[in-house]
């Protein structure tokens, strides 16, 4: 794996995922909302073995309503361990700078995939470096809001 690629931008790692959490919830979304010049949410899942909450902070695109987000995890050969929690229990939450929505989470169809990769990929085109990575298609998972 080479960071070397044409089109491909090293991410600033300056805030790890648990320090960006913790510094996005202390500033209402002040600090972490925007990082390396793109929108940043906080997602929180239901941990699949735990049952314990857990929050990764993750780039976003809206379409509509709907908050789009990427189980990319850089192109590695796996999915991403929040998008496991969201496959079994697709009731999650995101904190968009100072509002926290409930949402319903669903991998796009793959009807649906190729319009909403062109949203996510505009935000973030390092996306289409990620996947060349991986031989496993990189799911784009729709966050609708509920009730």
């Amino acid at each position: 794996m080479t960071t070397a690629e044409p089109g491909y931008t090293a991410p600033d790692a300056t805030l790890l995922n648990a320090e960006h959490v913790a510094r996005y919830r202390e500033t209402n979304g002040e600090v972490g909302y925007i990082w390396n010049g793109v929108t940043i949410l906080l997602l929180t899942t239901t941990g699949r073995k735990s049952g314990q909450p857990r929050t990764t902070p993750l780039i976003f695109a809206k379409d509509g309503d709907d908050f789009l987000v990427v189980a990319s995890q850089g192109g590695a050969p796996t999915h991403p361990l929040w998008f496991l929690n969201l496959e079994a229990d697709p009731k999650a939450e995101v904190q968009v700078l100072d509002k926290t929505i409930p949402v319903l989470g669903r991998a796009a169809s793959e009807q649906e995939k190729p319009r909403l990769w062109e949203i996510v990929s505009a935000a973030w085109p390092n996306y289409h470096v990620y996947q060349t990575r991986t031989t496993r298609p990189i799911p784009v998972v729709v966050l609708t809001p509920r009730g």
